[in-house]
């Protein structure tokens, strides 16, 4: 059994609790808020012992493995770092922070205390994910060269569109908006299919312009639409396309295109071309991870989530997957396509990592 302690008991603190709920190997020992009211509600709801309002008590406790960070995005540095020096291993929420400075440094002091850092990147451990890696290392795409990461809203803006705190929308509390909330979910698992590769150059634009409530515009100073190519030093391309909310329907499926093969992440297709017939194919993915589940159950039980994996990366029986990296590197497109769109041009991933400050707050 591990011993955890969560910071926070918001929205995504309840979806985190209700997961470690269903892992019988990890014990949600002390719990700590600012707000008296929610902790002690949280407490009773989810049967955790112990609560603080000051999260350094919390890391006082010796018997604590690990634990997760549920703040807002520019809370996450300040939290995970000094729970890293504190010998405690961290899982956090998504994104690592708010700028690719403070994700920086959250990765040095988790290298330097020798503990883990685990991000939140729920799609890596989906059966389409498990589908489209199996595919890429038969190497049945061929040579990798270009790809697309789109998550599309019609109309679902935190705050504004019904639901969260105005938080969310605040540049300030959150470093970011569409790009931080959901585009992480589909840059990270484009750059995990890909092989992390390293950035050379970014262009990108973001946009509000979709009519909202005057009453709670007023609080909205983040971006709803997002849109760049992200040039790769190996000469492979990304663009993504992230929307919070616009007058379109559905986008197209995220995709990776090689030189003998292509593939839409999810739903998952295949195509390729053979006896000079163009061919898609469908397929069942599901299928994969059910195999997987009879064949090793214990693995596939390792990789079922992001919680069940740092679970079984807590009690060594898995290697961690390289979450925090992924998250860094998702963070250097987000931030750069914030420089190309204030400088009105590309911009080099130097140029981003030197115009990276810290946007953490007081905790």
């Amino acid at each position: 059994m591990k011993r955890i302690g969560i910071i926070g008991t918001g929205q995504i603190a309840q979806a985190h609790l209700r997961q470690w709920e269903e892992i019988d190997e990890i014990e949600v020992h002390i719990a700590c808020d600012l707000d008296e009211d929610a902790l002690a509600a949280t407490c009773s709801q989810f049967g955790i012992p112990h609560r603080t309002g000051d999260f350094r008590e919390l890391l006082k406790c010796d018997d604590l493995d690990a634990v997760d960070v549920c703040l807002h995005n520019n809370l996450h540095a300040p939290a995970a770092i000094e729970a890293l020096r504190a010998g405690k291993h961290v899982y956090c929420e998504k994104p690592i922070a708010g700028s690719y400075a403070d994700g920086k440094a959250m990765l040095a002091a988790s290298a330097e205390a020798g503990r883990m850092l685990h991000v939140q990147l729920a799609r890596l451990y989906l059966d389409a994910t498990l589908a489209a890696k199996k595919v890429i290392d038969a190497g049945e795409l061929g040579k990798l060269y270009t790809a697309r990461a789109t998550e599309y809203r019609r109309r679902g803006r935190p705050y504004v569109d019904g639901y969260g705190t105005a938080r969310f929308v605040q540049r300030e509390q959150s470093g970011g908006g569409a790009l931080y909330d959901m585009g992480i979910y589909e840059i990270s698992r484009m750059l995990y299919l890909l092989g992390n590769p390293e950035v050379a150059r970014v262009t990108g634009r973001t946009y509000t312009e979709v009519p909202m409530d005057p009453t709670r515009q007023e609080a909205f100073d983040v971006e709803e639409f997002a849109t760049a190519m992200v040039c790769f030093e190996s000469g492979l391309t990304m663009d993504v396309v992230v929307a919070w909310a616009i007058n379109l329907d559905e986008f197209a499926p995220s995709y990776i295109a090689g030189s003998t093969g292509g593939i839409r992440v999810e739903p998952f297709s295949l195509h390729k071309t053979m006896a000079d017939i163009d061919f898609d194919m469908t397929a069942n993915p599901g299928a994969v991870a059910g195999r997987r589940r009879l064949m090793n159950p214990d693995l596939a039980r390792d990789m079922a989530s992001s919680q069940r994996h740092w679970a079984a990366a807590l009690h060594n029986r898995v290697e961690l997957l390289p979450t925090a990296e992924l998250a860094l590197n998702t963070m250097l497109i987000q931030q750069g396509i914030y420089l190309s769109h204030d400088r009105g041009r590309e911009v080099t991933a130097d140029e981003i990592m030197d115009a990276s400050v810290s946007t953490a707050a007081e905790v």
